[in-house]
């Protein structure tokens, strides 16, 4: 099958494309997925350069990526909620790393995998999972997201950033952004009700009064702005900076979750949350999709394409 690849840690230049890697084991809890899309995320560039190597056990040579969409191949002998021919995405984040998306066949704890929503093509779907469920589950399980909340979105023109706004908006909430100039017209058209220049100065200065919660996807000094921008410390989560706990708000480390990945295809669905594609590369090309992340300011959602 071919697969992306890598067997040592580095640059994009690391990566390589195998056309007879071989085809992953499917154990009993596994469903086996013939790969549509691969999103790509910050977070592959982290491994493939090796700093999550203290996190989680190694085995190159290495297939990247954790976001897929596709259709199941076949299933482990536990599987239950899975059949050959489903349209699945998912968060294919394992106990491990060696076993990516961006190959043909990708073996899928069924833990990580939904039903693939059906206004979404794969290719939206394939880059879906790990910006939609980090925002879910920092809007709706951490902050507690409700009704009438005044909620700012910091980098909200990004992958995470655009997630989380149309569902505080469906939530409910009074959204605030903060991006760049050329990005306030497309987050107004989301829902966001004020959009700030991040450049423009500290945001806490920019709102007027604090808002109810803060959603923090910079780090550095906007999250060290924080504490003056929220009424309570303790509704502030941020998915990219620790050091948030030393401010008395919480850290998100994303996880897998079943039912979360199908609210998301059901916002989806009712036409909540779209999934702008800022780039798809095919397979072949996947070090320019990982150069194209590695710069910044993407606007939306990178996509590898394997069919």
């Amino acid at each position: 099958m071919r697969a992306a690849a890598y067997d040592r840690f580095g640059d994009e230049s690391v990566l390589r494309i195998v056309t007879d890697h071989p085809e992953p084991p499917v154990g009993p809890d596994v469903v086996l997925v013939r790969a549509s899309a691969s999103g790509v995320n910050p977070v592959d560039l982290s491994i493939r350069a090796g700093r999550l190597a203290v996190a989680y056990p190694h085995h190159f040579p290495i297939v990247p990526g954790w976001d897929l969409s596709g259709v199941v191949e076949r299933v482990g002998p536990s599987v239950v909620d899975f059949a050959p021919g489903d349209e699945v995405f998912g968060y294919v984040r394992r106990d491990d790393v060696q076993w990516g998306t961006a190959a043909d066949l990708v073996p899928v704890p069924q833990r990580c995998l939904a039903r693939k929503p059906e206004s979404l093509s794969f290719a939206e779907a394939g880059a879906l999972p790990l910006a939609g469920l980090t925002a879910y589950q920092a809007l709706a399980e951490v902050l507690d997201i409700g009704e009438g909340d005044r909620v700012l979105v910091h980098r909200a023109s990004g992958g995470v950033g655009f997630c989380a706004v149309q569902i505080a908006v469906a939530l409910g909430a009074e959204v605030i952004g903060t991006a760049s100039p050329r990005n306030h017209g497309f987050l107004r058209d989301a829902g966001v009700a004020e959009v700030f220049d991040y450049s423009a100065g500290p945001a806490s200065e920019q709102l007027g009064e604090p808002v109810d919660a803060v959603l923090d996807l910079v780090g550095g000094p906007a999250l060290a702005d924080a504490p003056d921008q929220v009424r309570d410390r303790a509704r502030i989560v941020s998915v990219v900076d620790p050091a948030v706990r030393d401010l008395g708000g919480r850290y998100l480390f994303v996880r897998p979750d079943q039912h979360d990945l199908e609210e998301l295809g059901r916002m989806a669905d009712a036409g909540q949350l779209r999934v702008p594609i800022a780039k798809a590369f095919p397979l072949e090309q996947i070090a320019e999709a990982h150069r194209l992340v590695a710069g910044g300011h993407v606007r939306g959602k990178v996509v590898v394409t394997l069919r």
